[in-house]
């Protein structure tokens, strides 16, 4: 039986890190691209490394940029992908006003940069784009596939950029090139700089008496959040349809980030006014105030649905950040292996 080869920017990141699990488990070949750095990046998928002297080894990475063209098509003729997953991107909506140049550059370019290398490579593979409910940005909600974009960040523009191009390259060069617009997922392997993360992470913490508070931004902003584990589910689900086509993918309730440290507080007996502190440091130029998804699509034309909503998701990660808490440290525990690129 012929294995399907996967190609995933992004592989170290949260999104990256759950869809290889999946596809592992569905018996893929999955190719990585990993950025260089001075130090090692990957401990999302660190779990699942695989010795590269073994024959029968699943898992590979690879270095290279989005900024980098020449990598991106030799890394396209080298592996020879049947699907690629584009999840990379400078993905944090606050930092993209403090470096919109950088983010346009990665988020916005660097998707047509791989378009353009699947082009000229002449690769049949299936593309998918990780386009962002932030281009929705101040449309009124429920948002769905016909809803005008209003992206109000950098970030959100960049997004907007990118699912354009992937439109235009499946009609103007018959790509199978998919977006699947998706609405805040988040998970224990969010990083520790986002706000369900950040909550998450102060009150396990604060429970255990190593800190006190929190400083928190906009706590009236309104998000249908999902849980990342579920979601890249319904990335492989685009790929596996005869046609190629757009999906929103959220749950379809709307939560305030007020309700979110309210559900994380409770779960360990406390209540959140007495520790989240304001800071206008995290407010945004321009805020979005209320994203909220409609699935309906999904739901029908995939058979996607999400069993995973706000207040199971802001349990299931305060107890995350508590378990390494609560645990005793065990001397001589074993570092585990870390997945440096093996191959190209």
């Amino acid at each position: 039986m012929t294995v399907k080869k996967a190609l995933i920017t992004g592989i170290t990141g949260q999104d990256g890190s759950y869809l290889t699990e999946l596809l592992l488990q569905k018996n893929y070949q999955v190719h990585g691209i990993v950025r260089r750095a001075s130090t090692f990046n990957t401990q999302r998928i660190d779990h699942l490394y695989q010795d590269p002297h073994d024959k029968e080894i699943q898992l590979f990475t690879h270095y290279g940029d989005l900024s980098d063209s020449t990598r991106l098509v030799s890394l396209l003729e080298q592996v020879q992908p049947d699907e690629i997953y584009h999840l990379a991107a400078q993905s944090h909506v606050r930092v993209s006003f403090d470096e919109p140049e950088f983010t346009g550059n990665t988020t916005g370019l660097g998707t047509i940069r791989l378009l353009e290398a699947i082009r000229t490579v002449g690769l049949p593979c299936r593309f998918y784009q990780a386009s962002s409910s932030e281009m929705f940005g101040a449309a009124p909600p429920p948002q769905h596939e016909d809803t005008p974009f209003h992206p109000r960040s950098p970030y959100g523009v960049a997004k907007v950029y990118a699912y354009w191009a992937t439109r235009n390259y499946r009609e103007a060069y018959g790509m199978y090139a998919v977006n699947g617009i998706l609405f805040n997922h988040e998970s224990p392997r969010r990083g520790p700089t986002f706000v369900t993360r950040k909550i998450a992470t102060a009150a396990a913490r604060i429970k255990t008496g190593l800190q006190d508070s929190v400083y928190l931004g906009n706590l009236d902003a309104r998000r249908d959040w999902g849980y990342a584990a579920e979601y890249v589910e319904a990335m492989w689900l685009m790929l596996q349809q005869e046609q190629p086509d757009d999906y929103v993918i959220a749950t379809g309730t709307s939560y305030s980030v007020r309700d979110f440290a309210e559900h994380c507080f409770a779960h360990v007996g406390l209540d959140w006014r007495d520790h989240v502190r304001f800071d206008e440091r995290y407010l945004r130029p321009s805020e979005v105030e209320d994203l909220v998804g409609d699935a309906s699509k999904a739901h029908r034309m995939l058979g996607w649905k999400p069993t995973t909503h706000t207040p199971e998701l802001a349990r299931l990660m305060v107890d995350a950040e508590l378990k390494p808490l609560l645990r005793s440290s065990i001397p001589g525990t074993p570092q585990r292996a870390s997945l440096a690129p093996t191959a190209g």
